[in-house]
């Protein structure tokens, strides 16, 4: 069999099992049916727990990533420019890209000292790729919501921030804000609408890149940052929103309760006001 009769086979066997035009209508009409039991599945779910109200969530994030090796500070919207400039001094990070233009970005350029270089992401990758790899220090974002129950970040990139910036420096530096977490993958799904609408690229983190080979040794920063900071940030005097209206009435699960019990009480106090440090870190 030559190279064109396999492509012909192959293909062949493709449009066979396409389904036809009756099976994909009658597919895209159980669809409201198959979301309602996701939903129902997930409502009974959360039913057997307690109710996790806005402080349980917070906690469950920071615990869940600590516990994926992620350094985690909360902090609030006046305190928090000043808390990672300091950090990132302390740290020897010398260039930092992020967006400068929206108000995260602008509040830290305020506050970055003059050892610590703001770096925007304006040229295509081709025209400085050697310096974005060579040079970076850190990458900051700032996530659209957060998952508690996993400790994961929701990243929408875009041009001024696109994926690399979450990617490729060695440190990635997340801001999330208390009142956008979410108890659960669905409860996200649902509050923000997603079926409605979703950008070309969403990015999920669950803390710094990871891998192990065949003999289980784990490795840090093998395909993307070795190390990753998050900012976990009160918006001081703001109402919840209504997306964290829909997740507190979700919960975490009995297991990351149990150990968001244990954790947080072993979690010191921080001397840096508006701001609890890592597990572990000296205060």
């Amino acid at each position: 069999m030559n190279a064109d009769d396999a492509r012909t086979r192959i293909l062949e066997r493709l449009r066979a099992a396409a389904p036809d035009a009756a099976n994909a209508a009658d597919g895209h009409a159980a669809a409201p049916t198959l979301s309602r039991r996701i939903d129902a599945h997930f409502d009974v779910r959360r039913a057997m727990h307690a109710p996790a109200d806005a402080a349980t969530l917070t906690d469950a994030m920071q615990v869940n990533l600590q516990a994926a090796h992620a350094e985690v500070w909360r902090t609030d919207k006046a305190g928090w420019p000043a808390l990672l400039a300091g950090r990132l001094a302390a740290d020897g990070v010398h260039r930092l890209l992020f967006d400068s233009q929206g108000p995260e970005g602008a509040a830290l350029s305020r506050a970055l000292p003059s050892t610590v270089e703001a770096v925007a992401y304006q040229r295509p990758i081709e025209d400085w790729k050697r310096e974005l790899f060579d040079t970076i220090d850190a990458g900051f974002t700032v996530a659209r919501s957060g998952i508690a129950g996993t400790g994961t970040l929701v990243l929408v990139p875009d041009a001024r921030a696109p994926r690399t910036v979450s990617l490729v420096p060695p440190l990635h530096v997340a801001l999330v804000y208390a009142d956008t977490l979410h108890a659960d993958l669905h409860a996200a799904m649902r509050a923000e609408r997603w079926q409605d609408g979703m950008p070309t690229n969403l990015v999920l983190v669950s803390g710094p890149s990871k891998t192990s080979d065949i003999q289980q040794t784990l490795a840090y920063g093998a395909h993307g940052p070795r190390r990753l900071w998050v900012l976990i940030v009160e918006r001081a005097g703001k109402a919840p929103s209504a997306a964290v209206s829909a997740a507190v009435s979700g919960a975490v699960s009995g297991a990351v309760s149990s150990a968001l019990s244990a954790a947080v009480s072993a979690t010191p106090s921080s001397a840096v006001p508006g701001a609890v440090p890592a597990q572990g870190e000296s205060a």
